[in-house]
C-alpha cells in the first residue's frame, strides 16, 4: 500500500510540475498494483488531458465513474475532457450527472457554466455574420432546395443579374469592415446591398449583427423582424429564418426581457433545432424561474404564515402547520427559523429524514443558529444514532457552552455511547457510507497508522477528503480519539 501512495504522490508532484508523461507513468504503475482505486484513474485522466491525449483521458474518466459512481470528481474529469474535445452537449450532460450526486459542487457548477458560455459564444460567432449564405430558391427556380454554396465560383457569379452582383460586392465590403470592427462603414455597405437587392434576408441579418455588436438591441430586433418578413416572402432557407429568431432572442436576453427571449428561442427551434439554441432556451427558462422566485419573496407575508403555523403547532395540528411553514419558506427562503419550525413538525410526525434535511438547511443558512443543531441532535437521538447526535450537540456547545438543552443532550448521548459501544458500532456498520470507507485500502492504512501513532491523525486531517471520512467514522462511533 505504501508503494501505491508513493507512486501516487510521485505522479502528483510530476503533474504539478508539468511533467505530464512522468505523471502518467507513475499513475499507471500504481494502477497495476491497485486496479480498483478510482482516485488513480482520476489523476491519470487529468495527466492525459494535460498531455493532450484526449481519448485516453476520457477512457480513464469513465473508468473513474464506473468504480465510484457517486464521486463528483469523476464527472468533473469527464466533463473537462469532453469540453476539450468540443463535445459541449456531452460535457454539459457529464457535469449535470455529477450535480445529481452533489448539487453544490463548485467544480461541477463552474464547468457547467463554462460549457454554457462556450455554446453561447459558438452560436453568436456562427450567427453574427452570414458571409456567404445559400442562394434562395427564387434565385434558382429549377432547384427548389439548393445546397449551401459557401464559396461560389467566378463562373457562377457571372451568371448573376447585375443588381445581385453589385449587392454581393457591397456585402463583401461590409463584411471586411465588420471584421475590422468598423461598424459605421459596414452599415453603409449593407444598406447599399439592400438598395441593389432588397430580397435577400442576409443583408438585414448582417445589419442586425452590427447593431448587436453596438449593443443597440432594439434596432437589432427591428432589423431581424424585417429580415424574417423578407425571408418568408422570398422563401429563404429556414435556417436563416431560425438564426434571425435566435438573434432576437439574444437581444431580448441582453435587455433582461427573459420571457420575450424565451418566445423567440422557441420560434427559432420551430424553424430549425440545434443544441446551441436548446441550451439558450434552458438557460433563459432558469432565469425566468429565478425572477419569479424573487418576485414571490415577501418577508412580511412569511411572518404571517409563520404565526399561523405556530398557532397550529400549539394545537397539535402538525400537518397543517407544515403547510404554513412551507409557504413562509417560499416567501422568505433565507430565514433559518422557518426551517427549524418545520423540522419540529416533522419530528412530531416521526418524519425524521425530512426533519434532518430542514435542520441541515438551518445550519447551512446560519452556522451559529444553535437551535438548528439542538433540533438535529434530538432527531438523531430519536433515530437511535447517539454517536451522530453527540457530534451534533458538540457543535451546539461550541456556539454556547452553557446551553442547557445542548448540555443535557451531550450527557445523554455520551452515556449511551459508552454504556454499549459495541451496539453503536454494530448499527454504524449497516451504514453504506461507513462500509465504503472501511473497504478503502488507503483508509485502512491510515486507520492502522492512527492506532500505532496517534500523532499521525493531525497530519491526515490536513487532507479534506480524508478528514471528512475520519469525521464520518467518529460520528458513527467506529473510532474514538481521546
Amino acid at each position: 500500500m505504501s508503494d501505491i501512495n508513493q507512486l501516487k504522490e510521485k505522479g502528483n508532484a510530476a503533474l504539478t510540475a508539468g511533467r505530464n508523461d512522468e505523471a502518467i507513468e507513475a499513475y499507471s504503475e500504481a494502477i497495476q498494483l491497485d486496479g480498483s482505486n478510482h482516485v488513480l484513474y482520476s489523476n491519470r485522466s487529468a495527466a492525459y488531458l494535460k498531455a493532450g491525449k484526449l481519448e485516453l483521458s476520457l477512457k480513464d474518466a469513465e473508468k473513474t465513474i464506473e468504480l465510484n459512481a457517486s464521486w463528483p470528481k469523476g464527472y468533473s474529469r469527464k466533463g473537462a475532457v469532453l469540453f476539450a474535445m468540443q463535445k459541449y452537449d456531452e460535457s454539459f450532460t457529464a457535469y449535470n450527472k455529477g450535480l445529481e450526486h452533489e448539487p453544490t459542487n463548485q467544480a461541477l457548477l463552474q464547468g457547467q457554466q463554462q460549457v454554457k458560455e462556450a455554446l453561447i459564444n459558438l452560436l453568436l460567432s456562427q450567427q453574427n455574420m452570414d458571409i456567404d449564405p445559400p442562394e434562395s430558391p427564387k434565385q434558382k427556380p429549377k432547384e427548389p432546395s439548393p445546397p449551401p454554396a459557401k464559396k461560389q465560383q467566378p463562373a457562377e457569379d457571372e451568371n448573376l443579374p447585375e443588381n445581385k452582383k453589385l449587392a454581393k460586392s457591397e456585402k463583401e465590403e461590409g463584411n471586411a469592415a465588420y471584421k475590422k470592427k468598423d461598424f459605421d462603414t459596414a452599415l453603409i455597405h449593407y444598406n447599399k446591398a439592400i438598395e441593389h437587392d432588397p430580397t435577400d434576408i442576409t443583408f438585414y441579418s448582417n445589419i442586425a449583427a452590427v447593431y448587436f455588436e453596438q449593443k443597440e438591441y432594439r434596432k437589432c430586433i427591428v432589423e431581424c423582424e424585417k429580415g424574417i418578413d423578407i425571408g418568408r416572402e422570398n422563401r429563404a432557407d429556414y435556417k436563416l429564418i431560425a438564426k434571425a429568431f435566435t438573434r432576437i432572442g439574444n437581444s431580448y436576453r441582453k435587455l433582461g426581457e427573459f420571457k420575450s427571449a424565451k418566445t423567440y428561442f422557441e420560434k427559432s427551434l420551430s424553424e430549425h433545432r440545434t443544441p446551441e439554441v436548446k441550451t439558450l432556451l434552458s438557460d433563459v427558462e432558469a432565469l425566468i424561474r429565478e425572477e419569479e422566485r424573487k418576485a414571490f419573496i415577501d418577508p412580511s407575508k412569511a411572518e404571517e404564515e409563520k404565526e399561523k403555523g405556530n398557532e397550529l403547532f400549539k394545537k397539535g395540528d402538525f400537518s397543517n402547520a407544515i403547510k404554513h411553514y412551507t409557504e413562509a419558506i417560499n416567501r422568505n427562503p433565507d430565514d433559518p427559523k422557518l426551517y427549524s419550525n418545520r423540522a419540529a413538525c416533522y419530528t412530531k410526525l416521526a418524519a425524521f429524514d425530512l426533519g434532518l434535511k430542514d435542520c441541515d438547511m438551518c445550519t447551512k443558512l446560519d452556522e451559529k443558529f444553535i437551535k438548528g443543531w439542538i433540533r438535529k441532535g434530538k432527531i438523531l437521538q430519536g433515530m437511535q444514532q447517539p454517536s451522530k447526535a453527540l457530534a451534533t450537540y458538540q457543535k451546539a456547545l461550541e456556539i454556547d457552552p452553557t446551553n442547557s438543552e445542548a448540555l443535557d443532550g451531550y450527557r445523554t448521548c455520551t452515556m449511551a455511547v459508552h454504556s454499549n459501544p459495541e451496539e453503536v458500532r454494530k448499527k454504524a456498520m449497516n451504514d453504506p457510507e461507513v462500509q465504503s470507507i472501511l473497504k478503502d485500502p488507503a483508509m485502512r492504512l491510515i486507520l492502522e497508522q492512527m492506532q500505532s501513532d496517534p500523532k499521525a491523525v493531525q497530519e491526515h486531517l490536513r487532507n479534506p477528503e480524508v478528514a471528512s471520512k475520519i469525521q464520518k467514522l467518529l460520528e458513527s462511533g467506529i473510532i474514538q480519539i481521546h
